[in-house]
C-alpha cells in the first residue's frame, strides 16, 4: 500500500496535478480488494459475504475506516444534492408564472400519477396501458427490452407499491422545442416502499429480487410533451450524481423563457434557450 501511494505521488509530481478524487478512489479500491483476498469468502443467499465480512474483526475495522474516510465526501455530496434541489425548486417556481405545468404541487401529483400507472401497467405486463404517461419511444422500448423478453424466457415480474415516501427534484432544464416549454426536462428522485422480484411462470419460484416490502430509490426523468409531463427514463439509484453535477452548466432560467434560439451545451447535449429577459436567480 505504501509503495502504491509513493508511486502515485511520484507520478503526480512528474505529470502535474493529479485528481484528488481519483487518488482517493484508487486507495479505497486497493484497501477493499486487499481485504477481500485476506478474508475467507462465504457465498450464500442474501449476500452472506457482506454479512461475514461485517462480522469479522478486520471487517469491522475496515468498515469503520471507510466510514471515516468517506464521511467528508458524503457530506460534500449531500450539500451538492441539496443545492441542486434548491435550484430546481426555484426555477420551477419561476416558470410557474408562465405555465401551471411547472407549479410544484401540480407537477408532483402528475409524477405520482405516472409512478403508480407505470407500475400497474408493468404488473399487467402491458406498458401500453400507461402509454399516455410515457414518451412513445420509452414505453415501446420497455415493452420490447424487458417485458417481452421476460415472457419469452418464462419469467414474470411481480411489483407492488405500498407507499411513496419522497419525491425530490434534482435537475430542471427548460426548453422551447417548436413551441414554448415543449421538451423541458425534469429529473426527480422517488423513494417508495415496494416489492419487486422475478418469478418463473410455471412454478412461481423467485429467481431474482425479494418478496418483502423495502424502500427503493429510483431516478425518473420526465419530458414535457404535448403539454404533459411524460416519463422518458427510469434509472437505478447512483446515477443521480451525474445530473446533480450538470446543474452548474444549466443556463439561468430567465434566459430560457423566450424561444429565440441560442444553444448551450450541458454534458455534450445541446439545450435550446431563449433571449435574456429582466430578472435574476442565484447560481449554485
Amino acid at each position: 500500500m505504501v509503495w502504491i501511494l509513493l508511486n502515485l505521488k511520484h507520478y503526480s509530481d512528474i505529470g502535474g496535478h493529479m485528481d484528488k478524487k481519483r487518488l482517493l478512489g484508487i486507495c479505497l479500491i486497493f484497501l477493499m480488494v486487499a481485504f477481500i483476498f485476506i478474508q475467507p469468502a462465504y457465498g450464500g443467499p442474501g449476500g452472506q459475504i457482506a454479512k461475514v465480512i461485517a462480522n469479522t474483526f478486520w471487517g469491522k475495522m475496515v468498515l469503520s475506516l471507510l466510514s471515516l474516510v468517506l464521511l467528508p465526501m458524503g457530506i460534500y455530496m449531500y450539500i451538492k444534492q441539496k443545492l441542486a434541489e434548491r435550484r430546481a425548486y426555484r426555477d420551477l417556481r419561476f416558470m410557474a408564472q408562465y405555465d401551471p405545468n411547472f407549479e410544484w404541487l401540480w407537477t408532483k401529483q402528475r409524477i405520482l400519477d405516472c409512478f403508480y400507472r407505470v407500475h400497474c401497467a408493468w404488473k399487467e405486463e402491458d406498458v401500453s396501458q400507461a402509454c399516455e404517461y410515457l414518451t412513445d419511444w420509452y414505453w415501446q422500448n420497455q415493452q420490447l427490452v424487458h417485458l417481452d423478453r421476460w415472457h419469452r424466457e418464462g419469467l414474470r415480474n411481480v411489483c407492488e407499491v405500498k407507499k411513496v415516501r419522497a419525491v425530490r427534484p434534482l435537475l430542471f432544464i427548460h426548453r422551447n422545442d417548436d413551441v414554448a416549454h415543449e421538451g423541458s426536462v425534469l429529473v426527480v428522485s422517488i423513494t417508495a416502499n415496494l416489492k419487486d422480484y422475478l418469478v418463473q411462470r410455471e412454478t412461481d419460484k423467485v429467481v431474482e429480487g425479494d418478496q418483502k416490502f423495502k424502500d427503493h430509490e429510483t431516478i425518473w426523468s420526465f419530458t414535457l410533451a404535448e403539454g404533459q409531463w411524460r416519463v422518458s427514463n427510469i434509472e437505478a439509484v447512483g446515477c443521480e450524481f451525474g445530473y446533480i453535477f450538470q446543474v452548474k452548466n444549466v443556463p439561468r432560467i430567465e434566459e430560457t423563457v423566450l424561444g429565440v434560439a441560442k444553444s448551450t451545451n450541458v454534458d455534450h447535449k445541446q439545450i435550446v434557450t431563449g433571449d435574456h429577459i429582466t430578472g435574476s436567480t442565484e447560481s449554485l
